[in-house]
């Protein structure tokens, strides 16, 4: 069974709170679930962190080589990490970005991620589904190992 790492940034424990209109009324802890239900069909074991700390960001980035994928939406530290891009690239596994809203079409210091140049893929802008994307992106890539 492949492992799959979810990790989220800082704010994210205020899903559901903060700013509906653009993030949704879904709470962190329904996401979960739902990323949960998801990687149960996927024959995937998921593990999900949350923190609003970079350095605790970082410290379990480095502890991810174990598994087999890494989905990563850090928040606001997207657009202002250098540290988690360069932990990012320390780690050898496919490892995807998510954005719940279409950072480009937000404000300008939103346009630039410093941790895409670190990951594999981008999926942004389709609400909490990018989570459910990128599970189904990871099944479509270990199909071709």
């Amino acid at each position: 069974m492949k492992k799959i790492f979810i990790l989220n940034g800082p704010n994210l424990n205020m899903l559901g709170k903060r700013e509906t209109e653009v993030y949704g009324s879904t709470t962190l802890k329904e996401l979960e679930k739902i990323c949960i239900h998801e990687s149960k069909k996927l024959d995937f074991n998921i593990s999900f962190f949350q923190s609003n700390s970079e350095a605790e960001i970082i410290s379990e980035i480095h502890k991810c080589q174990k598994y087999d994928g890494f989905i990563i939406n850090a928040g606001a530290f997207t657009h202002t990490s250098i540290a988690i891009h360069d932990a990012l690239k320390i780690l050898k596994i496919p490892k995807i970005e998510v954005h719940i809203s279409n950072i480009y079409s937000r404000e300008e210091f939103r346009k630039k991620s410093f941790i895409s140049p670190a990951v594999h893929a981008i999926i942004a802008g389709f609400g909490i589904d990018v989570y459910v994307i990128a599970l189904r992106s990871f099944k479509n890539l270990f199909k071709n190992e």
